[in-house]
């Protein structure tokens, strides 16, 4: 009788404990990151009776988390692509829609402001269309600082992330930590502890990307997608944010570790952290370059052509635009005095990139900033022999020391800096410098045409020539020559040139003289009119309006790639998440199920304690009798 009592007793406690962890799967079935728990009976061990052995009942021997730690990997993994991605994307999606909506981009101004000297070299002395071509320089150039200040904002907000970040991982890891000390000195793990050190493991390469490796002792180690260490053993690392060595404004990740901060390299941080720092460098910087050259193409060139002009008062064009000069940061670590003032020596040849100068053997070497490939350089720096590096002209002052370096940046401040030089309407030169006018008693058909100035620093611009053909072939200069000539071909002479529509005829003669104060001509506002359209970039193969085109593009494009990318890993990330869900979450009906089992079982074996105790009453019955 004690023998059937003791079973029944073994089977009562341990569907008890079964029937509770059923209700512990239930009661959990919309907890993040839970694994369903399982458990698993063995038999007692048997008694020998002399004729054999008789079974003694059941108990657990473990309530154990049903889990696939490849299925969990492949999650966690998934997670910090996920995170990366979404967060790239939706950063990316921001600098678009600045870029690309008529309200904050610069393509609808940049019409206004042409459309408007087209406007002037329709009337040259009208003041109405003089002011509004000025109100549209103003208009456009308040734009491009406008677009500079947000993209300023999304650096900040970059700094922000990464503060914010450092300070969640830090805490992250230190829990983990602590929950492997708690693990790995117990004998076995409590099945919800696990789960939660899961959940926190994930969330930590939510924000930095990576893996967790399992060690001896049950401990997990977490290391970032670059395979830097967050966690190892019962050791959390400790991040912090330093700021850019070239740019203070700008912050950088660093690891503290035995008294010593060490930079990590951006490139091997995935998760939130990645995509923040992924998008600074792959879509902010090049579109912030991007748009600063632009701004530097239009002051340039429309600078160089308003100059070739002349305004109401006679004088020659000035500056329209300004512009602030190219910027070489210092490296904070300089030992050396040695200061870089930098000017744009070829428009066409500045492609925006951020180039890295270091002095080395007494030689300044440049390499490009993002991909370490080295610039050709020519020059020494100084005020006779500029160093020239990619289209610009750089003069040293102070004396640097071995290894000092510079960080060039050739337009990235360009687009906050631009303004219009003039405030008087009557400053705008729309007027040629010089003009040219055919003889009355001319014979043949030539017409001058397309007269321009194509030096605006010649000794004799503005001295009188006069120009006669001595027959369709040939012609002098103020009496010099004679110069050979075929029909369509340019005239050049002083720093201007003009082409003919027609044939001259012999004796035909043309004069070209300065321009008075005053003048109704719009000559130079009709080339200057047509500037956005002048290959002056990428070594004159691209045009202005090209620019702007392909800015657009470029920024929508990795805005899309990022979005299609998200997309494409949200669904693996599902796929992943039901995978993992196949082997460790919670089934209503299974746990239904395996509760009115248990039910049955329990009492059964209630019912196995009530026939001993009867068993036992009819035996005291009958010793009493």
């Amino acid at each position: 009788m004690p023998n059937v009592l003791s079973t029944g007793t073994s089977a009562l406690i341990a569907f008890q404990r079964a029937l509770s962890t059923v209700s512990h799967n239930v009661a959990n079935i919309n907890t993040p990151g839970y694994s369903r728990q399982q458990v698993d009976f063995e038999a007692r061990s048997p008694a020998y009776v002399g004729v054999g052995y008789v079974g003694r009942g059941t108990q657990i021997s473990d309530i154990r988390r049903v889990a696939d730690e490849l299925a969990n990997a492949r999650l966690i993994d998934s997670g910090g692509e996920l995170a990366r991605l979404q967060q790239l994307s939706s950063m990316a999606n921001r600098v678009d829609a600045l870029i690309s909506d008529k309200a904050t981009g610069i393509a609808g101004l940049w019409s206004g402001f042409f459309d408007s000297v087209s406007a002037l070299s329709s009337n040259a002395s009208a003041p109405a269309e003089r002011q509004n071509m000025l109100g549209q320089a103003n208009a456009l150039t308040t734009r491009f600082g406008q677009l500079q200040g947000q993209f300023d904002m999304l650096g900040r907000e970059v700094n922000g992330g990464l503060l914010a970040g450092a300070d969640e991982i830090n805490r992250l890891a230190s829990e983990i930590a602590r929950m492997n000390a708690q693990i790995g000195s117990a004998t076995s793990a409590a099945p919800d502890l696990l789960d939660r050190r899961e959940q926190l493991v994930s969330q930590l390469v939510t924000y930095t990307g990576g893996t967790a490796v399992p060690q001896d002792g049950g401990a997990l180690n977490v290391f970032t997608a670059g395979g830097q260490a967050l966690v190892v053993g019962t050791q959390p690392s400790q991040l912090t944010t330093v700021a850019d060595p070239y740019r203070p404004e700008r912050l950088q990740l660093a690891l503290q570790s035995q008294g010593q901060t060490i930079r990590i390299d951006e490139r091997t941080m995935g998760g939130r952290i990645g995509g923040l720092l992924e998008f600074r460098n792959q879509v902010l910087d090049p579109a912030q370059a991007e748009l600063g050259r632009i701004a530097l193409g239009l002051a340039m060139e429309f600078n160089a052509g308003h100059a070739a002009g002349m305004d109401q008062h006679g004088a020659m064009g000035g500056d329209f635009f300004r512009l602030p000069p190219p910027t070489a940061n210092a490296h904070a670590g300089n030992a050396g005095d040695a200061r870089l003032s930098a000017s744009v020596a070829d428009i066409g040849a500045v492609d925006g990139r951020n180039l890295v100068l270091q002095w080395r053997d007494g030689d300044w070497l440049a390499t490009d900033a993002v991909t370490g490939v080295a610039v050709p350089t020519t020059g020494v720096g100084t005020e006779a022999d500029p160093l020239r590096v990619g289209g610009l002209a750089l003069v040293m002052s102070g004396t640097p020391q071995a290894d000092d370096r510079f960080l060039l940046q050739p337009t990235a401040q360009a687009a906050g800096g631009i303004g219009v030089a003039i405030t008087d309407p009557a400053r705008i030169a729309a007027a040629s410098l010089v003009r040219v006018e055919a003889a009355l008693d001319n014979l043949g058909s030539g017409k001058p045409t397309g007269l321009r100035v194509v030096d605006a620093g010649h000794a004799a611009l503005t001295t009188d020539v006069q120009i006669e053909f001595l027959d369709g072939d040939q012609y002098e200069v103020n009496g010099d020559g004679p110069y050979p000539y075929t029909p369509g071909s340019t005239i050049t002479v002083n720093g201007w040139s003009f082409t003919l529509d027609g044939v001259p005829a012999a004796g035909d003669s043309f004069s070209v003289r300065r321009n008075g104060a005053g003048s109704s001509d719009n000559g130079n506002a009709a080339l200057l009119a047509g500037f956005d359209d002048r290959r002056s970039l990428d070594g004159g193969s691209l045009s202005l309006n090209g620019a702007i085109s392909g800015l657009t593009t470029a920024v929508g494009s990795a805005a899309r790639k990022a979005e299609y990318a998200a997309e494409a890993q949200g669904v693996l990330h599902e796929q992943a998440q039901a995978a993992r869900d196949s082997v460790s979450g919670v089934n209503l009906d299974e746990e239904a199920a395996n509760m009115l089992r248990l039910q049955q079982a329990y009492q059964a074996a209630a019912q196995i304690i009530s026939t001993a105790d009867s068993m036992f009453q009819t035996l005291l019955g009958a010793v009493r009798r």
